[in-house]
């Protein structure tokens, strides 16, 4: 089971999907809250919900191609992911709140600038990888001794 839970945690889409549904779960909570009288938010608030599901697939995503075998595989699968769950958080916030994309004022900016922090985020982690894999296979000796 735990093998198997990790292959699932490691792969980006299944990331993506469930982030996807617990975006889903949030907006709907708090349009329950909202059409009950429980709580009032702001008519962007779906947006806001969206974006900050994104950012945080940008840096779970990011941190976990730390565990991949192949990253050129892993920076496809996460690509994908990355826009379905963009698309769908989009479509859902409109859904939601009734606001188009081009109408949502910062959010749509907001959703510009994470999406070039995840390129920054996994091109950094693939670096760190490929500096420490580096490090891992040099030999180390001793420094050497200056003549006098």
């Amino acid at each position: 089971m735990s093998i198997f839970l990790d292959k699932q945690i490691n792969n980006p889409l299944i990331q993506a999907i469930s982030l996807l549904l617990a975006n889903l779960l949030f907006m709907l909570f708090s349009w329950a809250a909202g059409y009950t009288g429980l709580s009032k938010f702001d008519a962007l608030f779906p947006w806001s919900v969206a974006a900050a599901f994104l950012l945080f697939y940008a840096m779970i995503n990011s941190l976990l191609s730390l565990r991949a075998d192949s990253f050129a595989k892993y920076w496809g699968s996460s690509m994908y992911g990355f826009i379905g769950l963009a698309f769908g958080s989009a479509v859902m916030a409109w859904g939601f709140s009734g606001i188009r994309f081009g109408d949502a004022g910062t959010y749509r900016w907001i959703f510009i600038v994470v999406s070039i922090c995840f390129l920054v985020f996994l091109s950094m982690v693939n670096f760190m990888k490929t500096i420490v894999t580096f490090a891992e296979r040099e030999e180390w000796n001793e420094p050497r001794k200056k003549n006098r």
